[in-house]
């Protein structure tokens, strides 16, 4: 009987309803959280609200126990942690983000943080590590046995932002010289293949990579045919000091599952998977969104007021000192605004689309920079383009509400100097949307940290500039 792929809408349903069921049970049980965790509970409903809550958690996958913790105020997030599957707690401190984790494991005892993490692969330990307490990664790698031991080790002895960090130890290798029926009876003596196998590599003796032999390759080969005449030798490979996003953004180009690592001697020493990629293509758009609106860091949702004031005030300054150049620019034509009363209602116009469009601009280049299309050499040309872009846009936009201001208060001046304002300040906000991070990745800053911020401050205070002072030498 074949087996009925399950309904993707009504999982979906069920784990929303999980979730808010989830919240109202914390919330019920937290005023009692001492009897929880005692076992001493004496009143039969909150008994009832208790199994109930163990209940729907040990049934949760351990990406879904890191999304319900993830959502949930410190306290209440703890008793649920105290109240999940024990099992999986190594796999759901893998899941959750980097500041929920540090909660998380500041709630738990050193027993319980060994017995978490015992089960767990060399890769994975690795990137747990950095994260717990010293004396915990020393024991469990007193545990492991000498090759685990040095998996770990090498992981960790590279940066974080390099292949090597991320780096599987889990693979299937091969000979070229034996043939395809040979290798189908080497595979079904493993009791499983490794996660997202979807090749096999080839090495010779020396553990040199050859190539690769695809698992649908092997599956259509007749049987008696070799390695080394079906396999590919076109294989997308990395260096373990690779940058991880360049090469999550080679997984996603190629489309690949996995890849080979190898060291200087082309020595198979590893490979990266689809998995760990995906999590770095979503982390550093992430960062990309976060860095953009002026956040330091990731920040939990439900952390303490002091941190989130700790991970925000940094730009808020900032914007608090370019607000007040914007103010100080108005406050220079404060005479113009006072004899032309108009002007103070249509000023914001001109700030505001300038701020928008030079968003637009600046929000292409950093993802173009991000992805690796654009070449910096390049700018000088991409400048040309947006400024032409931006002509474009002040003469027809501009000349709209030129219209609509002629129309609201008779002048044609304040028409013609609008048109003008707006036009001048979106080829700002254009030069400015590709100089601000251009410049920033030329000096090896982020282009994305803060670049919302700086292009809205010019815009603001030059788009004040142009306008008041093209009124006052037209006008007045």
């Amino acid at each position: 009987m074949v087996e009925k792929e399950p309904d993707f809408q009504i999982s979906e349903e069920r784990n929303e309803w999980d979730m808010e069921r989830i919240h109202v049970l914390a919330e019920r049980l937290l005023p009692i959280y001492a009897d929880v965790a005692s076992g001493q509970m004496d009143d039969p409903k909150s008994q009832r609200y208790l199994n109930e809550l163990i209940g729907i958690l040990h049934e949760l996958h351990p990406a879904d126990m890191a999304t319900v913790l993830e959502s949930l105020p410190q306290q209440e997030r703890v008793m649920v942690w105290r109240l999940a599957e024990p099992d999986e707690d190594g796999e759901v401190l893998l899941e959750v983000s980097d500041v929920v984790r540090e909660t998380l494991i500041e709630s738990m005892g050193q027993q319980e943080l060994l017995a978490a993490i015992e089960d767990l692969d060399a890769d994975e330990l690795a990137e747990l590590a950095p994260d717990l307490p010293k004396e915990v990664v020393h024991e469990v790698l007193e545990s492991l046995n000498a090759e685990e031991r040095a998996q770990v080790v090498s992981a960790l002895s590279y940066e974080e932002d390099e292949v090597g960090n991320l780096m599987d130890f889990e693979q299937v290798s091969i000979r070229a010289d034996v043939t395809c029926e040979v290798v189908l009876r080497y595979l079904r003596r493993f009791e499983s293949l490794p996660d997202h196998t979807d090749k096999i590599f080839v090495v010779d003796d020396d553990d040199i990579l050859q190539g690769v032999l695809p698992i649908r390759t092997l599956l259509v080969s007749d049987p008696e045919e070799w390695v080394h005449d079906v396999m590919s030798t076109d294989v997308v490979r990395f260096r373990p000091e690779d940058n991880i996003e360049e090469a999550a953004s080679a997984f996603e180009r190629y489309d690949l599952v996995t890849a080979p690592v190898v060291d200087a001697n082309k020595k198979l020493i590893g490979r990266i998977t689809v998995d760990e990629m995906l999590d770095v293509i979503r982390e550093e758009s992430e960062a990309d969104l976060l860095n953009m609106a002026g956040l330091k860091e990731e920040e939990d949702l439900f952390a303490p007021v002091i941190d989130s004031f700790k991970n925000r005030w940094m730009w808020l300054v900032i914007n608090l000192f370019t607000a007040f150049v914007a103010s100080r620019v108005i406050g220079v034509f404060e005479n113009s605004i006072a004899q032309i009363v108009a002007l103070a209602a249509l000023m914001p116009i001109v700030a505001g689309i300038g701020g928008n469009s030079g968003n637009q601009t600046t929000t292409m280049i950093v993802r173009s920079l991000a992805m690796g299309q654009l070449n910096l050499s390049q700018w000088g040309r991409l400048l040309r383009k947006e400024l032409a872009v931006a002509l474009m846009n002040g003469l027809i936009w501009g000349s709209a509400m030129g219209a609509v201001a002629y129309w609201l208060y008779g002048s044609m001046g304040i028409g013609l100097v609008m048109v003008a304002a707006m036009t001048l300040n979106l080829l700002l906000a254009a030069t400015m949307g590709v100089l601000i991070p251009v410049v920033m990745e030329r000096f090896g800053r982020d282009p994305a940290v803060g670049s919302s911020v700086l292009i809205t401050a010019v815009t603001d205070s030059g788009g004040f500039l142009i306008f008041l002072g093209l009124a006052t030498v037209f006008l007045l």
